[in-house]
């Protein structure tokens, strides 16, 4: 039985994040997925994830290709991926060439595997963060244009 792993912050889930999930599953029998804390973000991202951790974990966990969903409190931890009996890590490919000491430990194991993926061309957290913040002015009018309509327009129901 092949136990694949991957792990990310899983931040304002989008296909990226489903492309890689479901990606790392055809590798193998069981994927088991790594979910960031909420401080791991912060500390090697700078800065605080927009949804909770719980809710993203729970997000993850409903996907039907993940098998289980653990807490990832350090990038790629040897002790995790030993203690889930991982064959093969997956991960984007903006990590190559990066140092991240569980997956040069993988790399030294016979018949383990590290497998970078390349990320999904257009998609990314910080895109759609970007696309909210220059359009977040004309999302706001809107609202406040839609919500001053139904108010003028409103009808109580007319009851016979």
């Amino acid at each position: 039985m092949k136990r694949v792993f991957t792990s990310g912050s899983f931040d304002l889930f989008h296909i990226g994040h489903l492309n890689i999930l479901e990606k790392s599953a055809a590798l193998g029998d069981e994927l088991i997925v790594g979910v960031s804390t909420d401080e791991l973000i912060e500390h090697y991202k700078g800065m605080k994830p927009i949804i909770p951790y719980e809710q993203r974990a729970r997000i993850v966990a409903s996907i039907k290709c993940v098998t289980k969903v653990v807490k990832q409190t350090k990038l790629t931890e040897i002790a995790q991926l030993q203690r889930e009996s991982i064959d093969i890590v997956t991960i984007g490919d903006d990590w190559k060439g990066k140092y991240l000491e569980g997956l040069e430990w993988m790399k030294r194991q016979p018949g383990k595997e590290v497998i970078y993926f390349p990320y999904t061309p257009g998609v990314s957290t910080t895109h759609i963060k970007s696309t909210i913040i220059k359009s977040a002015s004309d999302i706001i009018a809107a609202a406040l244009s839609r919500e001053e309509f139904i108010d003028k327009n409103w009808k109580e129901d007319e009851r016979k």
